[in-house]
C-alpha cells in the first residue's frame, strides 16, 4: 500500500502524475479493436495488462489505474459479453491491486461516460446510475485508494456518477471532456461545471481527453481561476489546433476524409510538445496530470520529468551525444562519418557527389 491516499498527496500544493491511455496502445499493439474499444484484453491477455501497469509506472505514474474503461454493462452488452462483466472488472481491479502494492502507488478504479445518459430522459439517469452503482461496489471490493470518473460530455451524468462515490466513502477524481464548443451538452460552460463538480464534493476536477495540449490549455486555465482544490488537465497528445480542436475532427489535408479513430498518427504530439504542455500544466498549478489516448511510456517519462520526478526510466532518457548521425562532432572525427551525415541529411552537393565519382567513391 502507498504511503499516502490521494488527499494526502495533494496536500499542501503536492501532485499526483497518472499514466492513462492502455486503451489505445492496446489497440496500436493489436490487442484491442478500436471502435467499439471495451477492453477484452483484461480476459484474454491478463499477463499483458499487468505489464502495461507497470511500465507506465517505471515511466514515472504514481497511480495504477484498473483498466475497466468501458468496462459497463452496456459496452459489454453491446458485444456479446455482458455475462463477462463481473469477472472483467474484478480481474482488472486485482491485477492494478497487485502491481500497485508491488511497487508502492496508488490503485485507482475507474467509470466513465455511459453513452446511454440523455439531459431530459430520467429512466436514463437511473440506468446509468445503477451501471455505475456497480462498477464502484467492485472498485471498492477490490482494494481502490480512490475512483476515477472520466470523460464525460454531460455535467448532469458526472454529478450522477460523484455521487455513486460519494456514497461509496472513497475519494474521488471526476473529469469532463471538451469537444469543439468550450460547454458541456447540456450547456454548462466548463469552468462554471468544474466549479459544481467542486462544490458536489470532488476532491479533484478537470477535464481529460478529445483535446490536445494546445486546445485543452485554455480551458484549464478558466478552471484554475473558477476552482480552490487541486484540478486535472490529461490532454491527448495530439496536436491539435484552432482549426481541429479536438481529435476527432481532423481531416486528411489530401483527401478530407475523416483520420478519427484510426488513422490519426500523423497528428501526435513529439516530446517537445509534451514537455512544453508539462510546463504550462505545472505553472499554473495543476497539480493531477497525465496524458490520455495515445499516450505511451516514453512520452509520460518526459511528463513525469518536468515535475520533478526521476523514475527507473529516467537511465534510459535520450543521449545522442554518441549518435553517429546527430551527436557531438569533435576535433578528430572520422571524415567518413562526415560524408555519411551529409548524405543523410541531404546536405552533399552535386560538386561533392562528382568528386566522389571521379575518386572511385560512389
Amino acid at each position: 500500500m502507498p504511503a499516502k491516499g490521494l488527499k494526502e498527496m495533494l496536500k499542501d500544493g503536492g501532485t499526483v502524475l497518472i499514466g492513462e491511455g492502455y486503451m489505445w496502445e492496446f489497440e496500436r499493439r493489436g490487442y484491442l479493436k478500436s471502435g467499439g474499444f471495451v477492453p477484452e484484453v483484461v480476459l484474454e491477455h491478463p499477463e499483458l495488462v499487468r505489464a502495461m501497469h507497470q511500465e507506465f509506472v517505471h515511466a514515472g505514474s504514481d497511480v495504477v489505474e484498473a483498466f475497466t474503461y468501458y468496462a459497463h454493462r452496456e459496452k459489454l452488452r453491446s458485444i456479446g459479453r455482458e455475462d463477462d462483466l463481473e469477472k472483467l472488472n474484478r480481474t482488472a481491479l486485482k491485477i492494478a491491486r497487485e502491481v500497485a502494492d508491488e511497487t508502492g502507488t496508488l490503485m485507482a478504479g475507474n467509470i466513465n461516460g455511459t453513452g446511454v445518459y440523455s439531459t431530459n430522459d430520467a429512466e436514463s439517469h437511473k440506468y446509468a446510475k445503477n451501471m455505475f452503482k456497480e462498477q464502484v461496489q467492485w472498485a471498492v471490493e477490490g482494494g481502490c485508494d480512490f475512483i476515477i470518473a472520466e470523460t464525460f460530455c454531460y455535467l448532469g451524468e458526472a454529478l450522477i456518477a460523484l455521487e455513486v462515490i460519494k456514497d461509496a466513502g472513497v475519494p474521488s477524481v471526476v473529469t469532463l471532456t471538451p469537444y469543439v464548443p468550450d460547454v458541456t451538452l447540456d450547456f454548462v460552460p466548463f469552468d462554471k461545471a468544474c466549479k459544481m463538480l467542486e462544490d458536489a464534493g470532488a476532491d479533484v476536477v478537470g477535464l481529460n481527453c478529445s483535446r490536445g495540449p494546445v486546445t485543452l490549455m485554455p480551458l484549464i486555465k478558466d478552471i484554475r481561476k473558477a476552482c480552490k482544490g487541486p484540478i486535472a488537465a490529461l490532454p491527448v497528445p495530439f496536436r491539435t489546433n484552432n482549426k481541429y480542436k479536438t481529435f476527432m475532427t481532423y481531416k486528411d489535408p489530401d483527401t478530407e476524409e475523416s483520420l478519427y479513430p484510426i488513422n490519426l498518427t500523423c497528428h501526435l504530439c513529439n516530446r517537445a510538445d509534451v514537455i512544453k504542455f508539462a510546463k504550462e500544466a505545472k505553472a499554473i498549478g495543476v497539480q493531477y496530470t497525465g496524458l490520455c489516448c495515445g499516450n505511451a511510456p516514453n512520452l509520460f517519462r518526459e511528463l513525469a520529468e518536468i515535475y520533478g520526478r526521476k523514475p527507473p526510466a529516467s537511465e534510459y532518457a535520450p543521449d545522442v551525444s554518441n549518435n553517429i548521425l546527430v551527436g557531438e562532432t569533435g576535433e578528430n572525427i572520422n571524415k567518413e562519418i562526415i560524408k555519411i551525415r551529409k548524405f543523410v541529411r541531404g546536405e552533399i552537393t552535386e560538386e561533392e557527389i562528382k568528386e566522389m565519382r571521379i575518386n572511385g567513391q560512389i
